[in-house]
């Protein structure tokens, strides 16, 4: 079993296709099925899927048609077009559960889930000792360089200019020194992720390839500056 994070499908929204994301499907037909194929290309039935927000623009029937064919055990954080979850024929029972925030573990590691960002998210600021090969106490590692343990995935905002602001907030916060109970000096951590679906090429990733598509597409933006 796999565990895979994705945000902001808004399958039958066919706007997208021209107007915010300019996804530059045909119509929402073809954007519903390539998203489709993509989705089940990588997911199997088993498979864990968190959704962070903005799963379909249709209504109940519509989506339905899509709830039956999708793959995987699905899990939803309510964004604010999910309009179709509020009528009875919705199929509602293809969630394990419908929240609007929630707190997960994926290998040893605190995930926070919502599809609004949580500038301020609980356990930010716990990291793990750094592996030290048996040499040295952990305790001795700088903060600055062990790993984090919580991580922040959030949706809503796709490739707007409202990323571009969390971008600069989280450059800000990550670049702030403070001071811990030691006297020591660290920099306050800020492990936040837009898990947009366009920014995966409409597919559901790990967490871990989620990390490393937000650093691959941050160092892109870097050197386009």
């Amino acid at each position: 079993m796999s565990r895979y994070y994705i945000s902001d499908c808004h399958f039958f929204h066919d706007a997208l296709n021209r107007q915010m994301d300019c996804r530059g499907f045909a119509d929402a037909e073809e954007m519903n099925r390539v998203m489709l194929e993509r989705w089940n290309a990588r997911v199997k039935k088993k498979d864990e899927v968190y959704i962070l927000g903005d799963f379909s623009y249709g209504n109940a029937e519509e989506t339905n048609r899509i709830l039956d064919a999708i793959h995987g055990r699905l899990f939803l954080l309510r964004g604010n077009h999910d309009r179709f979850i509020k009528s009875r024929e919705a199929h509602t029972d293809r969630f394990e559960w419908i929240r609007d925030y929630a707190e997960v573990h994926d290998n040893n590691r605190r995930v926070i889930l919502c599809h609004y960002p949580v500038m301020f998210y609980n356990g930010q600021y716990r990291r793990q000792p750094a592996k030290t090969g048996g040499f040295g106490d952990p305790a001795d590692i700088p903060a600055d360089d062990r790993m984090p343990r919580t991580w922040m995935l959030y949706g809503h905002v796709h490739d707007t200019v409202d990323e571009r602001l969390m971008r600069r907030f989280i450059a800000m916060t990550r670049e702030t020194v403070r001071t811990d109970r030691e006297g020591q000096e660290y920099h306050i951590p800020c492990q936040m992720i837009n898990c947009y679906c366009g920014y995966s090429d409409y597919v559901p990733l790990s967490l871990d390839e989620w990390i490393e598509n937000d650093r691959k597409r941050q160092e892109g933006s870097e050197n386009d500056t």
